[in-house]
């Protein structure tokens, strides 16, 4: 094994492989290791300007009065060996005389360590387990290889962010993740350690992260290298600024995001659609966006309204815009076999290809195959048909859906991309879905840029993604998975989040145990980034199968307006529309703070209060934004909720303007009509009247 610096960069070397461990932005190490002749040259998320840093590496010999070290062993045995230590800014690489890293922050506390069992760290005997933290195994017949990396665990760690997955958990310690995307799973492999640093996984590969209790394991199926980015900082907020810093920062969102979203399974025609935004108007109820959500169109992958439902499309778009309301329009990347596209999209390489049995990915509503997000050719030829006839019609703002994709099934193994197999990297393709509407947008001259997107991965943010948490079911359990789920979400680095109020999956208008949830879940929508309705509303609507030129049209759902779901929870309702309204002023604030820093408009408390040995505990509560605690209610039946208030300053209960000391548990009234919000001492915001 050989250690040597070349420009800037700490390289070990031993037979066919190297590895570089480099500066990356502040406080901020890359690791990479390849077992090829030249590394492979791509950058994934990490593809912003790094900020130049001071960095300093150094070699030395093995100190035997290190405690690191067994003297004695060493001594007995006159062992030696280069040591080198990189050090840039609040953490330091260390490698020992083996090659083994460690990491450090500014104080000398160990971050974490590789694990490595292939000697006995304690007394430095050969043990025959020969594990080993860094593993490239190449993949027989090709020119790929199977990717393992290990790090030791720790009793007292914590772990938070990753992306979305459907679980209660938001500390992830003990989990085993999926680093694969599917409806209602976002893999976003970045975690922050209550240990003071943050992981970035920079491997768009399908695979899979282990935090156990007796080691942390991360893998890939088919790669080229390993890739990880390490940050090291005293607060949650230094972590994510530096991250955000290294993948990109969101924009600051348009206006319109900020106030009520109004959709539901789908308006089926421009009439219908324009005669909710009229009610909604004509009560006097604020809304900013409304969606003309899937199959607007006769054909998958046509790209442009069906004419018999949305004849004037120009008009819709002018009126709603008079009304204050901005349209979204649905977009799907299937490209049914009978669309007037599918030809020469196939012909110029445009669709994901399988390697085995037949093209079609999708047959829901017709044999269709998803177009390759990942090739700019297919983004741009898309975004083209779109801009022809949505942009042109006056159409901003795109709703991309099946953006994982969504394939039945998620045989990985069987897809390929233009940037490789779907196993090397599909979890990039929802960050090239939004990347073609966003640079197409912006060439338009557009500023205020921003998309709706079933799916993120790392830097997704960046191009002005909305994630949503995918087609989730209607039910208590379901709301509480979502809350972490968006918490987890803003961790990731992903600070545009939402949920469907209600769900999406059942939900039956005249049930009385559903409305309850609508009317809970509407309330913590709320004081969501985006304050969003939707759902398909079963059962749907009885009706004849229609069909045009052939093709079978989708019908809708019940209703899913403010109105529909009694006289009495409309009240409730409409009284959160306005709450909302109210808050704008703050939540615009909030997103400036994202947009610059990089910070979860939607945040654990640990975030806020790191101090406060408890807040790391909290799960079932957050920070929306700085100043206001939310604490939604998530139990069917309950009338009060118990929470917990970080220790340093008062806080005022918005509801009944109870002041308490923080570094309690209270209890407080939570009728059907109020979310429980505690005000931080020192804000100015009003949220109840």
């Amino acid at each position: 094994m050989h250690m040597e610096e070349c420009g800037g960069r700490l390289v070990i070397a031993e037979g066919r492989s190297q590895v570089w461990i480099e500066p990356w932005g502040k406080n901020s190490l890359r690791v990479r290791m390849t077992c090829e002749p030249e590394m492979d040259p791509h950058d994934w998320a990490l593809t912003e300007p790094i900020e130049p840093t001071e960095s300093e590496i150094k070699f030395s010999e093995i100190d035997v009065t290190d405690p690191w070290y067994r003297s004695d062993e060493y001594e007995k045995y006159h062992m030696t060996g280069t040591v080198a230590e990189l050090t840039n800014g609040k953490i330091t690489a260390k490698v020992n005389h083996e090659g083994w890293i460690s990491y450090y922050n500014q104080k000398g506390e160990l971050l974490t360590e590789e694990y490595w069992r292939n000697r006995d760290r304690i007394n430095r005997y050969c043990v025959p387990l020969r594990v080993g933290a860094r593993e490239l195994k190449p993949i027989q017949g090709s020119t790929d290889y199977e990717l393992t990396a290990r790090f030791e665990a720790f009793d007292d760690e914590k772990i938070f962010g990753m992306g979305q997955y459907q679980d209660r958990r938001m500390d992830k310690k003990g989990a085993i993740l999926e680093l694969a995307h599917r409806n209602s799973q976002a893999s976003v492999p970045f975690m922050v350690s209550s240990r003071g640093y943050g992981f970035f996984w920079n491997n768009p590969a399908i695979g899979q992260a282990i935090f156990g209790i007796n080691r942390t394991e991360w893998s890939a199926k088919s790669t080229k290298k390993m890739d990880y980015f390490i940050t090291a900082g005293d607060t949650p907020a230094e972590i994510e600024e530096q991250y955000s810093a290294a993948t990109g920062r969101t924009p600051m969102m348009p206006e319109y995001g900020m106030g009520y979203w109004q959709c539901k399974l789908r308006y089926r025609t421009q009439d219908e659609l324009l005669a909710v935004a009229r009610e909604h108007k004509r009560r006097g109820l604020p809304m900013d966006a409304i969606v003309v959500d899937f199959f607007h169109w006769t054909r998958q992958g046509d790209f442009k309204f069906e004419p018999r439902d949305w004849p004037d499309p120009e008009a819709m778009v002018k009126e709603l815009r008079e009304l204050g309301i901005e349209p979204v329009v649905s977009v799907w990347p299937t490209i049914d076999e009978q669309s007037e596209n599918f030809s020469e999209m196939s012909e110029k390489g445009y669709l994901v290809t399988a390697d085995r049995g037949n093209q079609n990915h999708m047959t829901w509503m017709g044999n269709t195959v998803f177009y390759d997000a990942t090739n700019p050719g297919a983004q741009k030829f898309v975004w083209e048909r779109c801009k022809e006839n949505y942009y042109k019609k006056g159409i901003r703002c795109f709703w991309l859906d099946e953006a994982e994709p969504e394939y039945g099934p998620y045989d990985f193994d069987n897809y390929r991309y233009y940037e490789g197999t779907a196993l090397q990297c599909s979890n990039r393709y929802p960050v090239g879905y939004a990347k073609g509407f966003y640079d197409g947008l912006k060439s338009e001259g557009e500023t205020d840029i921003m998309s709706l997107v079933r799916c993120a991965w790392a830097g997704s943010q960046k191009y002005g993604v909305l994630t949503w948490s995918g087609d989730i079911y209607s039910s208590f359990r379901s709301m509480r998975e979502q809350l972490q789920a968006g918490l987890s979400m803003g961790m990731a680095g992903i600070p545009w989040w939402t949920s469907d109020i209600g769900g999406f999956l059942g939900g039956d208008i005249s049930d009385e145990h559903f409305k309850e949830l609508l009317v809970r879940w509407f309330a913590w929508g709320a004081f969501c980034p985006v304050f969003r309705m939707h759902g398909e509303r079963s059962p749907w609507y009885e009706r004849e199968q229609e069909y045009i030129d052939g093709v079978r049209q989708l019908t809708s759902g019940q209703d899913n307006e403010v109105w529909s779901f009694g006289d009495d929870n409309y009240e409730i309702l409409k009284n959160f529309l306005f709450i909302r309204e109210r808050l704008r002023p703050y939540i615009r604030e909030c997103m400036e703070d994202a947009s610059r820093t990089g910070a979860p408009v939607m945040r654990p408390l640990f975030f806020d209060f790191p101090e406060d040995k408890n807040c790391w505990e909290v799960e079932d509560a957050y920070m929306f934004g700085p100043d206001l605690l939310v604490a939604p209610v998530m139990e069917e039946g309950a009338r009060e909720r118990t929470l917990y208030l970080p220790a340093g300053c008062k806080w005022t209960d918005a509801n009944t303007k109870t002041i308490y000391d923080g570094g309690q548990c209270v209890t407080v009234p939570a009728p059907l009509s109020v979310i429980p919000v505690m005000v931080r001492e020192g804000a100015a915001h009003e949220i109840y009247t």
